[in-house]
């Protein structure tokens, strides 16, 4: 048995020593660990492979992208225009359309639910698809 300190593992959740005993594979494993991430620090210095981000946001407003106030709303245009196309539907293909696109529930998951078969769901979908597309032609 070795003991160890928690706070030298863990310096952010103890904040005073805490001293435990700790089985001799326990404690080489640890330290491993602990090595491996100093390691990792020091390739990170010597090949300046750290972030932009220093705590100025650089790095976040990079990659964020802000949409202008025209592309929001012709987003919210769009989003309420396929919403209105999948309310037209039939009430069967407005719901399989509406699990199979926004829960991800696969054609087979939807056809055992339903207790039919996957070439009928296939069917409806595609069906469903080119209503969709022949309301939002129609509204243009």
């Amino acid at each position: 048995m070795k003991k160890i300190n928690l706070r030298a593992y863990y310096p952010d959740f103890y904040i005073t020593d805490c001293i435990v005993e700790v089985p001799d594979e326990v404690a080489a494993v640890l330290d491993s660990y602990k090595h491996a991430e100093a390691a990792y620090y020091m390739r990170t210095y010597r090949h300046k492979a750290y972030s932009l981000d220093r705590g100025d946001s650089i790095e976040n407003d990079i990659l964020f992208v802000s949409l202008s106030p025209c592309e929001i709303y012709e987003r919210k245009v769009t989003a309420e225009q396929l919403h209105a196309a999948i309310a037209s539907l039939p009430d069967k293909q407005a719901k399989r359309i509406y699990a199979h696109y926004f829960l991800g529930i696969s054609e087979a998951e939807i056809a055992r639910s339903e207790r039919i078969n996957k070439s009928q769901i296939t069917r409806s979908i595609s069906k469903a698809l080119k209503n969709i597309e022949l309301f939002l032609k129609s509204r243009s």
